[in-house]
């Protein structure tokens, strides 16, 4: 890109010393700029002629000087960079020459001294008496900052950093024993030039006006010069310098140019540069052609922009078709060539051309405006009162010119309506002139201002409405328990949002660490009405933590619950329950037990809970006590070696706790420990039903036992286990016989018997021996053949022989069933044939199988006979159906 010169690096100060080994001075200039600047040098305002020294050599815009020359060379330099938009010049900045004289002596009086002696030179102090105090401080009574050091004896004061706030007058003040003195001394604060505010390239048009400020800070004040070109600039006809601003009126192609801002103390100098650049074109639209179509409703406003590239600003002319515009109070030519039509009708459609002239030539550019009829809406959305979990339809249907497209958008509450993300409660519906909004299974939150807006390619419209929800009431808030005793609570609370239909009463519940979640509780009043703000709940239990809330209730529903209130205990009082289900019995020779269920926590009414057990013999007249001073107790034992066994005893538990004592249990009656039967039972006797099932019998003891008798304990086991893990089964009362099943066929077992009751079991019987009959047999009927004659069914199957190890057939079962029929019916033979009744329209499901003395034997498979309704038998001709079943072979047999 084309510009002009700007420093890179500007020259800086040297110092050279004039005995260096070095025969050659540096000062450094780079710059950069398109085209590339021609640098020149000056010294001491006057330009360096590189032809006529040739110690002096320009090299990638630095000043080279050889063999430099304290007399000639000394001085102050600057740098001019020149390209083709102007010229530049650098700070300036000095080349020095170090030097060290000789010194200026001052004859002293000699002292001579002996090699190896040592010496002192002498530097007497004045007399003097006392090592004084001093003070720094600042005159204005500010003070002195923290940075500052004082060294020593205080007698120096250093402030690094030293700025502008550090200026002022200072005095130190020094003190002893013989008296003060005061000095005073002034810090002023210097700086050379800073920049505030540099100037920037310009581009402006020819004909305009160019202002430029600049600002630096400094101390002293810094001053102000301009340069144009690296040469200066004053004020004169359309120039104006005032300080830092430069004001050129209706710049020309010669104000074009390299500018600099100088601010300069006697500290320094800097510069600061930058570029004007004057255009001067003619009208070109070729990147800002008219548009080629503006659309526009009737009755609207439209403005068709013309802005073409040029300088100076050109005049503009409009026309319609081959028509001059004439401006009137609705035609209107902006200064900046736009063309503003208001009230539009149908005659302002057509083709416009702008055209734009100025001193360097005219162009022109021409688009159309098409006019359009209005978009209008015949049924806005109304505002809706409607209740929680209705569904309704808020019109918003137009009529609109139907060449344009028309969009149809919703917002709710000033936000966009997303259909998608919001389609389980707004869905979009009408045809295409219609942007009906339905809202279903209204919520609270669904209350607010809805807006259809409406919006094709030349206008924009709204309708708004608003709607109210009407619901259950919002939670009421603030609950507190203002007074609690042992059965009551007093509790107040705040009533919450009745949303648009009035609360017409409150419930209150509660919940404790026992309760099931949230109960109602009973309130005085009983029905607490929707201006009621107080209530007492009664009917609580003592000693309980419990926590409130409060629901309210409009004629559309039961709302949300408040938040809880703050948990609270309720007082101690005696306790009111007794222990339920008293009871006991059992346990070792010479115990009572007697057992309770305990009384709920809830129900303890307060701490230190406990029990009393009271006990007599059936019909004495004196209690005797104990007390469990435990709430988790639920068992007392009572031993007395001469307790007889099983005798009654009155019993009954009473409670208490840190209240007092509070009621006793219903007198109920339990027995002392029984003593284990103490004689077996006689003529035990055995025998075996079948393969798997045996029958048991015995008598009852001839001689009375000590304990009574509860039931009789069988004990069973197979010949081959061990007895210790014979198997044991239990009757209950007075039976004194048993079925022993699921026993394995072919297999000798003991059996023996013992009475038991609470206290154990008794001494076992003799023991008796006996065998299970063989297995029954494995293999099912085959053969199985049906005939139909009149109304019977014939059913015929071969004989089944059982193996050796296996009992003898004795006869065959039958098993049938209709179809819809749950039950089975059953016929016996110890034939291989059978009658049946023809089945009426139903089928016959049938099994075969055998039995013997071991037990019923293996199955045939299900025959299924298909039904034959009542005129089919009158028809029927004999027919037989034989029926396959595999030997043990897996082949069928037929």
């Amino acid at each position: 890109m084309l510009h002009g010169p700007i420093f890179v690096q500007e020259p800086s100060h040297v110092m050279f010393p004039l005995d260096s080994e070095e025969k050659k001075v540096r000062l450094s200039c780079e710059v950069k700029g398109n085209p590339k600047p021609h640098i020149r040098w000056k010294l001491n305002g006057t330009v360096v002629d590189i032809g006529m020294d040739f110690r002096y050599s320009v090299v990638e815009g630095s000043l080279l000087i050889n063999n430099p020359n304290k007399t000639q060379d000394a001085g102050t330099y600057q740098c001019i960079a020149t390209n083709s938009f102007g010229t530049i010049v650098s700070r300036e900045a000095k080349l020095q020459f170090a030097y060290l004289e000789n010194f200026k002596t001052r004859t002293r009086s000699t002292v001579s001294v002996r090699q190896g002696q040592g010496m002192v030179l002498l530097c007497g102090p004045p007399p003097h008496a006392g090592v004084p105090d001093i003070i720094w401080r600042r005159v204005d009574g500010k003070p002195i900052a923290r940075k500052a050091r004082r060294h020593k004896s205080n007698g120096i004061l250093e402030i690094p950093n030293f700025q502008q706030e550090d200026a002022g007058l200072y005095e130190c003040v020094a003190e002893n024993s013989r008296g003060k003195n005061v000095a005073k001394g002034q810090l002023t604060f210097y700086a050379q030039p800073n920049w505030i505010q540099k100037i920037n390239d310009i581009h402006v048009a020819i004909e305009e006006n160019v202002f430029w400020e600049c600002k630096a800070n400094g101390r002293p004040k810094p001053t102000y010069r301009w340069l144009k070109n690296g040469e200066p600039l004053l004020t004169q006809d359309r120039i104006q310098i005032e300080q830092g601003m430069l004001n050129m009126t209706t710049v020309n192609l010669s104000d074009a140019g390299m500018y600099q801002c100088v601010a300069e103390n006697k500290h320094g100098v800097i510069f600061a540069s930058a570029e004007l650049s004057v255009i001067a074109v003619g009208p070109d639209f070729s990147r800002t052609l008219l548009k080629r179509v503006t659309l526009v409703k009737v009755g609207g406003e439209v403005i068709i922009e013309c802005k073409p590239k040029a300088s100076p600003k050109p005049v503009y002319t409009w026309k319609k078709g081959r028509d001059i515009v004439r401006e009137n109070e609705r035609i209107i030519v902006s200064e900046d060539g736009s063309l503003r039509i208001i009230n539009v009708t149908k005659s302002d459609a057509g083709s416009y051309t702008c055209i734009a002239t100025n001193h360097f030539g005219t162009a022109s550019s021409t688009g159309n405006l098409v006019v359009k009829d209005p978009t209008r809406v015949m049924v806005p959305p109304s505002s809706m009162d409607v209740t929680v979990g209705e569904s309704i339809v808020l019109p918003c249907q137009v009529t609109h010119d139907h060449s344009l497209d028309i969009v149809f958008t919703w917002t709710f509450n000033g936000r966009l309506i997303d259909f998608n993300k919001d389609g389980d409660h707004f869905e979009r519906v009408g045809g295409d002139s219609a942007g009906d909004l339905m809202i279903r299974n209204i919520q609270l939150k669904h209350a607010g201002k809805y807006v259809c807006l409406v919006q094709t390619s030349v206008d924009k419209l709204s309708a708004a409405a608003d709607l109210i929800v009407r619901g259950p009431p919002g939670p009421p808030e603030a609950v507190s328990i203002d007074e609690i005793t042992d059965t009551t609570a007093q509790l107040s609370w705040r009533p919450g949002p009745d949303n648009h239909s009035p609360i017409t009463m409150y419930v209150i519940q509660a919940r404790t660490p026992f309760s099931v979640g949230w109960q109602a509780v009973n309130t005085v009043p009983e029905l607490i009405d929707g201006k009621t703000f107080t209530a007492t709940v009664v009917g609580l239990n003592p000693w309980v933590e419990y926590e409130f809330r409060t629901v309210a209730a409009n004629v559309i529903g039961i709302g949300e619950p408040s938040r809880p209130s703050e948990k609270r205990r309720t007082e101690e009082a005696l306790p009111e329950v007794t222990p339920a289900n008293v009871s006991g019995g059992g346990g070792s020779k010479s115990e009572l037990v007697i057992t309770w269920e305990t009384v709920p926590e809830e129900l303890q009414n307060g701490g230190g809970f406990g029990y009393v057990v009271a006990f007599r013999p059936y019909g004495k007249k004196s209690w005797m006590k104990t007390v469990m001073a435990s709430a988790d107790a639920s068992r007392y034992v009572f031993r007395n070696e001469s307790l007889s066994p099983f005798s009654p005893f009155e019993v009954k538990v009473g409670v208490f706790n840190n209240k007092g004592e509070g009621l006793f249990s219903p007198i109920t009656t339990v027995y002392s420990a029984e003593e284990e039967p103490t004689k077996p039972p006689p003529s035990i006797f055995a025998r075996s039903l079948s393969a798997t099932d045996i029958e048991v019998f015995w008598a009852s003891p001839l001689e009375k036992n000590i304990g009574r008798i509860q039931g009789y304990e069988v004990k069973y086991w197979r010949h081959d286990d061990k007895e210790e893990n014979a198997r044991k089964i239990r009757t209950i009362g007075n039976h004194t016989s048993t079925k022993i099943t699921n026993l394995k066929g072919s297999a000798l077992y003991h059996l023996a018997v013992k009475a038991y009751n609470s206290a154990g079991t008794g001494p076992s019987s003799a023991t008796v021996n006996v065998t299970t009959r063989k297995p029954p047999p494995s293999q099912p009927p085959g053969n199985i053949i049906w005939n139909s004659s009149d109304s019977k069914i014939i059913l015929n199957w071969d004989q089944v022989k059982a193996l050796d190890n296996e009992s003898e057939v004795k006869g065959y079962k039958v098993l049938y069933r209709w179809n819809r029929q749950s039950s089975t019916s059953v016929i016996e033979t110890n034939k291989t044939s059978v009658e049946l009744s023809l089945p009426f329209d139903e089928d016959y499901i049938i099994e075969i199988k055998p039995f013997s003395d071991g037990g019923d034997g293996s199955s045939s498979e299900q025959i299924r006979i298909p039904k034959i309704s009542s005129k089919e038998i009158r028809f029927l001709p004999s027919s037989a159906c034989l029926i396959s079943l595999p030997d043990e072979s897996g082949l069928e047999r037929n």
